[in-house]
């Protein structure tokens, strides 16, 4: 009896996408689906302009040829990292300053496999491009409250954001399309 290696077992970003029912994200890049909803609303919280769920959910991937650009939310949102090669996220804060973490499974490397954005933290992600691409993806989970909703995404072309945190110009440039 012939047992299978692990790179045998191991999904492509087309098997998580067809098994998952991921599909790409209409503005964000990568590829997701909502999993979750809250059946509770929240009303009258002054920076919402309409009700909000408590929270929602979804899977979220990301491959070598993608990233998640530049954007900030109006809600916290917690990433966990699920499969594959690492992320680096870019994050620009409202007081100026920036840093890059690193969202995976190698805790010794100073991976973390769950990350907490902050509302109005402006955040971009990719695979990390100095770590080795075993998989040529990553899936996370993305975990929004008060839930995600269209209306709260927000972008911002490149140069509003290089003018505000010229020292991250360079990956700036690489998470932006216009």
């Amino acid at each position: 009896m012939h047992s299978r290696s692990a790179e045998e077992n191991r999904p492509t970003a087309e098997d998580v996408k067809r098994l998952l029912g991921l599909q790409p994200h209409p503005r964000e890049g990568g590829c997701f689906v909502r999993t979750y909803e809250s059946a509770e609303r929240i009303v009258n919280v002054e920076r919402y302009p309409s009700p909000r769920l408590t929270g929602t959910a979804i899977y979220y991937l990301l491959e070598s040829h993608t990233f998640s650009e530049m954007h900030r939310l109006r809600s916290d949102e917690i990433f966990h990292f699920y499969l594959g090669d690492p992320v680096e996220m870019l994050q620009l804060l409202p007081d100026g300053t920036g840093n890059v973490v690193r969202i995976g499974n190698n805790l010794v490397a100073g991976e973390t496999p769950q990350h907490v954005v902050p509302r109005d933290v402006w955040q971009g992600s990719r695979l990390a491009p100095d770590a080795p691409q075993e998989y040529g993806f990553a899936l996370l989970g993305c975990t929004v409250s008060p839930g995600f909703e269209f209306e709260d995404y927000e972008d911002s072309p490149r140069d509003a954001l290089i003018a505000g945190w010229p020292e991250w110009r360079k990956l700036i440039t690489e998470l932006t399309r216009h």
